[in-house]
């Protein structure tokens, strides 16, 4: 609670001490920017629920749909999230149906995934737990209407997108998602593949953060791979328009 409370003080003063807090910034700025009072949102790898809390402030009137599969957080996001408006699932997606092993990182849960990455601890303690996959595209109704979509999976962003596809051809969401060494290149995709996949595919233009908020220029395959393979940045957002 009190290091929640420290970043959202960080936050709200633009004090970006880290990445990920200036990633968490934009990504606000992005909600902001994108969301109306009724939009319709999903949160894939909802972990604490923090970016679902934010949505909901933002968009009271929509229907939104979190995943989670660590069974602890889904528990605590049940009772944080008590409310018709949020339709929470204990699942992974995936480009698959049926169940798999997931690797619960007790001691660094955020790095938790259905495969094994790169760590910022050194020997984590891993805890091997069954969960159910499934693709998004199959557990939405055929009527839903997504705005957002913003999608952490330590690495299996893409696999989830697969699993998508249906769902960005036709609603065309803005996606803000995760992709980089160390987690990405763990699931046997390439940057090249990645964007040929959400660009040429499904018709998105990828960004980095700042830049859609600036309403600059998109990444070509060339430039995306150039940042996938220096690491210099992990965070962008895919949107059609």
């Amino acid at each position: 609670m009190i290091k929640q409370l420290i970043k959202k003080i960080l936050i709200a003063l633009r004090i970006d001490l880290t990445k990920n807090i200036h990633y968490d910034r934009l990504t606000l700025k992005i909600l902001d920017e994108v969301l109306e009072k009724d939009s319709n949102c999903i949160d894939i790898g909802c972990h604490k629920g923090e970016i679902l809390e934010e949505i909901l402030k933002r968009s009271p009137d929509g229907e939104h749909y979190a995943f989670e599969p660590i069974p602890s957080f889904f528990k605590d996001l049940q009772l944080k999230f008590d409310s018709p408006k949020i339709r929470l699932f204990d699942i992974a997606l995936s480009n698959s149906v049926g169940e798999t092993t997931f690797n619960y990182v007790v001691d660094a849960p955020a790095y938790s995934g259905l495969k094994k990455r790169d760590y910022a601890i050194k020997e984590p303690t891993i805890e091997v737990i069954e969960v159910k996959l499934d693709k998004l595209d199959l557990v939405l109704p055929e009527d839903y209407q997504v705005t957002l979509i913003k999608l952490d999976v330590e690495g299996a962003e893409f696999n989830v997108l697969q699993g998508a596809e249906k769902t960005l051809k036709e609603k065309k969401p803005v996606i803000i998602f995760e992709f980089g060494l160390g987690a990405s290149d763990h699931y046997d995709v390439t940057p090249e593949a990645f964007h040929q996949y959400l660009t040429g595919h499904c018709g998105y233009k990828i960004f980095l953060l700042k830049d859609f908020l600036k309403k600059g220029k998109s990444l070509g395959e060339e430039k995306f791979v150039e940042i996938y393979r220096k690491n210099s940045e992990y965070y962008f957002v895919g949107s059609a328009s």
